[in-house]
Order: structure tokens, then sequence, then C-alpha cells
């Protein structure tokens, strides 16, 4: 198929990483971290999600990130939204295109969203008909695209299928997430190989997990197969809340400075992102450091 010439680097930190973070940033700090990315020359940065408090309360003020950030001309601020609700609460707050994630294991939906896959996608079909009045870009996600936590090994055609009626319902892209980060590359090139069999290659995105190194190695694998959508976490930042285990995503300085040894062009400056990466890691170790100084004084 041939390595792609340009990528589009899609930073999930802000929401897939800080969302399995222990600490909890305050809105300021969420809100400079979105603003320094964009300054980057990444041109979509993935801001938060408008899912329920209980479920992920380390993203309990998505309203307010969304309305504090400063919107960057040429930069896209995706939010992400589990149902009707939710969607109507990004919208209230100023979204201007959403993300939403089904999973290919029925186990993970029940865990993840509280319902089954069916169920899901009718949710999702809700969501899309409202995007679609308000000329809003949809995005998909499917978890556990290589492997389940509760379930093992995901068939091929579970996944197939789900991208499938992700594309039906007017996604614009498909993000393959490896949701616990087992995938190697031979199964990423053999995955990716068969799903653009059912959607166009421009329109599948490629989402690994590191839990056991692969991530970049999987990187190399799917861009073999033209694949030129990556998403990535700045400083390898988070992982599910709902798959135990699994660790952070692949960070966006490594899927840079392999795009950049390819010779891809990404429009994202490296230095740029490595000061972000310092900036957020500071402010989490400084904040673990006073939760672990309040439970002591506390002891």
């Amino acid at each position: 198929m041939g390595i792609p010439k340009t990528v589009k680097v899609v930073e999930v930190g802000p929401r897939d990483g800080l969302q399995n973070e222990t600490c909890q940033l305050s809105t300021e700090t969420k809100i400079e971290f979105i603003d320094h990315l964009s300054l980057t020359g990444l041109k979509v940065i993935e801001v938060t999600s408008f899912v329920s408090a209980k479920k992920i309360p380390q993203l309990v003020d998505a309203e307010k990130v969304l309305k504090g950030i400063r919107r960057k001309a040429g930069v896209r601020y995706p939010v992400l939204v589990p149902n009707l609700l939710g969607f109507e609460r990004a919208l209230h707050a100023g979204a201007t295109e959403i993300a939403i994630f089904g999973s290919a294991s029925e186990t993970f939906s029940q865990k993840n969203i509280n319902c089954s896959i069916d169920e899901s996608l009718r949710r999702f079909e809700e969501v899309t008909r409202e995007a679609k009045k308000q000329n809003m870009p949809v995005r998909a996600y499917i978890s556990c695209a290589f492997s389940c936590p509760y379930e093992g090994k995901t068939p091929e055609k579970a996944v197939l299928s789900m991208a499938e009626k992700m594309l039906a319902l007017g996604c614009y892209e498909v993000s393959i997430g490896d949701t616990i980060g087992v995938a190697t590359p031979l199964q990423a090139k053999q995955l990716f190989s068969s799903l653009m069999q059912v959607v166009p290659r421009e329109k599948l995105a490629a989402h690994f997990h590191d839990t056991y190194g692969q991530a970049l190695a999987n990187v190399f694998s799917v861009l073999q197969e033209g694949i030129a959508v990556i998403d990535a976490s700045v400083s390898g930042l988070g992982g599910c809340p709902y798959a135990q285990g699994a660790t952070g995503n692949v960070a966006t300085e490594d899927v840079l400075y392999l795009l950049q040894g390819l010779g891809i062009e990404t429009g994202v400056d490296l230095n740029a992102i490595l000061k972000v990466g310092k900036f957020i890691c500071e402010k989490l170790k400084k904040q673990t450091r006073s939760k672990v100084a309040q439970a002591v004084g506390t002891s």
C-alpha cells in the first residue's frame, strides 16, 4: 500500500490521557494544558468527555474546560459523548465536533457504558441524528478491537461489523482501539487490512495502548498499510478505567519522532510537544505529592 506522505496526529491526552490518571487536576491546569497543545501545530485535540461524573470523576468539569480554552484557528476540538444527554451538554458548552465510543465486545460495552452493543448503537443513532441537524462532524471509536479484558480475543468479524455500522451512522472517521494494549504488529496489519475491505482507508484511524511495549511498532505496521491518522497522548498519558492493567496510550512524542524519521509530514513541532509533556507531567507530580502529603497529615 505504501507509507503515507502526511499523517494526521489526533491528540487525545486531555481526554483519554487524563481520564485514567489518579490525580484530579484543576480546571485551570487542564485549560492551560490544551492551550499549550494548540500552539504545537496539532490540528485535532480531543478536549474532554461529557460522561457521568460518577463514571469518570477526573473529567467532571467538562463544560468549564470546553468553555475556557482559547481556540486556535484551524484546530478542531472534539469532545466525547456517550448518549443524547451528553450531546446536549456538549452542545450547550459550545462543542463543534463530537466523538462516540462503542465496543466490539459485549461485556466491555456493558462495563464501560452500561448497555449492550445494540443499545449503544440505538443511542448513537439518536446522537448522530441530532449532530447532523447542527452540521456537527462525528468521529467514532471502537474499543477492544483486538482483545477484551473480560472475553479475551475479539473476533475480527465483530470489529468489521461495528466499523460498518459506525460508518453507516455518518461518522467521518472510525478509530480502531487496542484498549488493553495486547496487539502485535502482525495482528495490527491483518486487522486493518481486513477493515479496509469494508471501510475506506482514509476513514480509518489507529489508537494503540502500550501495555506490552508494542504500540509504536503497531503504528509503524499500520502506516505500511497506508493508515494516515494516528491517535496519541502526550507523554503517554492515560488508559481506560474499565480495562484493568492497561497502561497509557502511545506517546505523541514517540509517534512524532517515528514519523519524522520516516520523512512523513505532520505539521507538528516535536520540541513544542516535548515542552507540553514536561509541563503536564510536572503538574501531575505536584498534585501527587500534595495528595500524599495530605494523606500522611491525616493518618
